[in-house]
C-alpha cells in the first residue's frame, strides 16, 4: 500500500526520465560517433592539456643553471633501466660510467635539462616521432619510451642531489619532472583546447552534470516519500 501516491508517480517518472537520458548518453551519437561520456571525457582531456603548457616558464627557470656542474651518482631501479639512461644521455651528449644499477653523473645540469625540456616540448605538440627517431629505442616510434626513461632518471638524480646540499638543483630537476615531462607525456596524442574557445559547451556540461545529479536524488526522495519512507524530525514527547 502506497503512502502518498502523487509522490511515488513523481518519483518514478523522474527516474524513467533519468534512465531514458542515460541511455541516450550511452549512445554514440556525439561528435565522431562517440558516447556522451566519451565526448565529456575527450573535451575535457583537450582543455587539461591545454591548461598544462608549463614549458616556456620551465625554460626561464633553468637558466640559472647553464654551466653549473651536477656530480652524483644516480641509482636506477634495475641495470636494463641504467642501460637505456646512458644511452639517452650517450645521444644527448652527455658520458654516464655505469656500474649496475648505478649512473656515475658529472654533467652540465642546465644544457642536460634544457635538452630534456626541449623533448617534452616536441612530445606536448604530439610530434613524438622526433623524440623516438633521435634516440632510436627500440619500439619506440612515438619518443615515450624515452621520455619515461628520461623521467626514471632524474627521479633518481633528486634525493643524491639533496644530500649533496645542492637543493637548488634538485627542485630544478624535480620541476622539469612535474611540469615538462609529466604534461607532455600523459597528454600524448591530446589535442590541447582553450577553455575560452570551449566555454558555452563546458558551462552547459557542467550544469547538466548538476541538474542530472539532482534528478535522479530527487526521483529517489520521492519514490520513499511515496511508500512511506521518508525521513521527518520526531516530536518530542511532553512528559504529564
Amino acid at each position: 500500500m502506497l503512502a502518498n501516491k502523487k509522490a511515488f508517480s513523481m518519483g518514478m517518472t523522474l527516474l524513467i526520465s533519468f534512465a531514458g537520458v542515460f541511455f541516450l548518453i550511452m549512445m554514440p551519437i556525439f561528435g565522431d560517433g562517440m558516447t556522451g561520456l566519451d565526448f565529456s571525457d575527450d573535451l575535457f582531456n583537450k582543455l587539461s592539456k591545454g591548461s598544462s603548457y608549463f614549458i616556456p616558464a620551465v625554460k626561464e627557470q633553468i637558466k640559472e643553471f647553464d654551466g653549473k656542474q651536477a656530480k652524483v651518482t644516480v641509482k636506477l631501479k634495475s641495470e636494463d633501466d641504467a642501460k637505456t639512461a646512458q644511452a639517452l644521455l650517450g645521444k644527448a651528449g652527455f658520458n654516464a660510467p655505469a656500474t649496475g644499477d648505478s649512473l656515475a653523473v658529472d654533467v652540465d645540469l642546465g644544457k642536460l635539462l634544457s635538452k630534456v625540456v626541449e623533448d617534452s616540448d616536441l612530445m606536448y605538440k604530439d610530434d613524438g616521432a622526433k623524440v623516438g627517431a633521435f634516440y632510436g629505442l627500440s619500439g619506440d616510434a612515438d619518443g615515450k619510451k624515452a621520455m619515461k626513461a628520461w623521467w626514471g632518471f632524474l627521479a633518481g638524480m633528486i634525493k643524491p642531489l639533496q644530500k649533496e646540499k645542492q637543493v637548488p638543483m634538485a627542485n630544478a630537476v624535480n620541476l622539469v619532472n612535474q611540469k615538462a615531462i609529466e604534461p607532455a607525456y600523459n597528454f600524448y596524442g591530446i589535442k590541447a583546447e582553450s577553455i575560452l574557445d570551449k566555454i558555452p559547451t563546458a558551462a552547459g556540461l557542467l550544469i547538466f552534470y548538476v541538474i542530472y545529479t539532482m534528478w535522479y536524488g530527487f526521483g529517489i526522495f520521492e519514490v520513499f516519500n511515496g511508500i512511506g519512507l521518508s525521513m521527518s524530525k520526531s516530536k518530542i514527547k511532553k512528559e504529564v
